[in-house]
């Protein structure tokens, strides 16, 4: 009798404590969510991360805020989401650079890319080659013609060392057999705006802000980054179609969660993601944004980010780009 009396309490105590553990699970999340964008407000992923994080906070019925954390080339940011618990209440949504090959450009990261528990990769955009509007080039062509020509004096403005457009230009060079030469600016704004005055020849820019000054006549777009012709710019051939198969540069923004983050975790605000971009005013205001979903699973959205990363990392290692 004592013996099957003490069997049944210790049944009974274990199943005390593994109801707790699951309902915890199930309730998630019962406290504020906190995004962590490593950018400026204003900027594409702050826009993005505003609006996941409205539906999510719709959807949950519990506050989820975005909290910028820009510098460092975005590795402050990723480096708090990195320490944070792996409770689901600290995500970092950011661009390439954090989440797939910081590693490979600087030194003393606090962090590991390859240590995120991805939740998805949320959103692409096409990167597209734009040049000067004096130029004489007017294709991809004619540019490398040019540069091939003229060496040493092309040069390309990029948002600062290891940034897509750096890396993209980088790639151009592989692929074309050239050498051009690097002026980093911090950020996006100012290295277009001296494209715009005619002090840089090219800068590799996302289709968002490049397609209203090239219709305006203020710059050239002479091709497209992206593997595909952009549905919504059929009229820009791709880089890949100009003589250069398999050159590809998009930009793209994932969601993260720390390391050791549970699986399971991971899928529950997966699917809530993804059942958000699947609503009628999601898709316009991202069609409206120019920003092309993604979607699938946490593993669909790892296996993209790590094809990412081998191409930048090739691009990175056959280039000699130094570390920082």
């Amino acid at each position: 009798m004592r013996k099957a009396a003490l069997t049944v309490m210790t049944a009974v105590a274990v199943g005390m404590l593994a109801v707790p553990q699951v309902s915890a699970q199930d309730a998630y999340p019962s406290r504020v969510v906190r995004i962590v964008v490593p950018a400026v407000p204003g900027s594409t992923t702050d826009i993005l991360a505003r609006l996941i994080a409205d539906q999510l906070n719709q959807a949950w019925g519990k506050p989820v805020v975005v909290e910028n954390m820009p510098g460092g080339a975005m590795n402050i940011g990723a480096e708090h989401v990195a320490r944070a618990a792996p409770d689901g209440y600290t995500l970092l949504l950011a661009p390439p650079s954090p989440l797939a090959f910081s590693h490979l450009l600087y030194r003393n990261l606090n962090y590991d890319p390859a240590k995120w528990v991805t939740i998805a990769a949320l959103v692409k955009v096409p990167n597209v080659l734009v040049v000067r509007k004096e130029h004489p080039s007017s294709s991809i062509r004619e540019l490398v013609a040019y540069a091939k020509a003229n060496p040493g004096k092309v040069n390309y403005a990029s948002q600062g060392v290891g940034s897509t457009a750096h890396l993209s230009a980088s790639q151009l060079e592989l692929a074309a057999g050239i050498k051009m030469v690097h002026v980093p600016y911090r950020g996006a704004q100012p290295a277009l705006t001296d494209v715009m005055a005619g002090h840089v020849d090219m800068f590799f820019d996302t289709i968002v802000t490049s397609l209203p000054l090239h219709r305006g006549g203020k710059i050239k777009i002479l091709a497209i980054a992206s593997p595909k012709r952009f549905a919504a710019t059929p009229e820009f051939p791709t880089i890949a179609e100009l003589g250069f198969p398999g050159f590809r540069s998009i930009t793209w923004f994932g969601l993260v969660a720390p390391p050791a983050t549970p699986t399971t975790l991971a899928e529950k605000i997966n699917r809530d993601v993804v059942t958000i971009f699947k609503k009628a005013d999601v898709g316009a205001r991202l069609s409206n944004l120019m920003l092309e979903p993604i979607g699938g699973t946490p593993a669909d959205g790892a296996k993209f980010i790590a094809d990412e990363a081998a191409l930048w990392s090739m691009v990175i290692k056959e280039n000699n780009i130094p570390m920082r």
